[in-house]
């Protein structure tokens, strides 16, 4: 099957975008059956505000790791009920 470039509109800013006929090929190969909705600036844009956006940082909780007894940082809230590992007691019970 052979593919053209498509032009397409941004559902976020409107703007017009071109599908490329790679693009698409790259799309069938996945079997993915939606064309994109998002120009590439609104994507990078969405995806960047997924991961937390450029600068900002996850907050780091400090705990006291259960084996070895190291304070070490956890991205999440250490909770009582569970046993909270530094990276490498964590590494090494994987």
């Amino acid at each position: 099957m052979a593919f053209q470039d498509k032009t397409l509109k941004c559902k976020d800013c409107g703007a017009d975008f071109i599908f490329t006929a790679g693009e698409q090929e790259f799309y069938a190969e996945k079997g993915f059956e939606n064309e994109p909705a998002r120009c590439r600036d609104c994507r990078d844009a969405k995806k960047r505000s997924r991961e937390g956006g450029e600068g900002s940082q996850r907050e780091m909780h400090e705990a006291v790791c259960a084996e070895c007894g190291v304070t070490t940082k956890v991205p999440f809230k250490p909770r009582n009920d569970r046993p909270i590992y530094c990276r490498d007691c964590f590494n090494a019970k994987r």
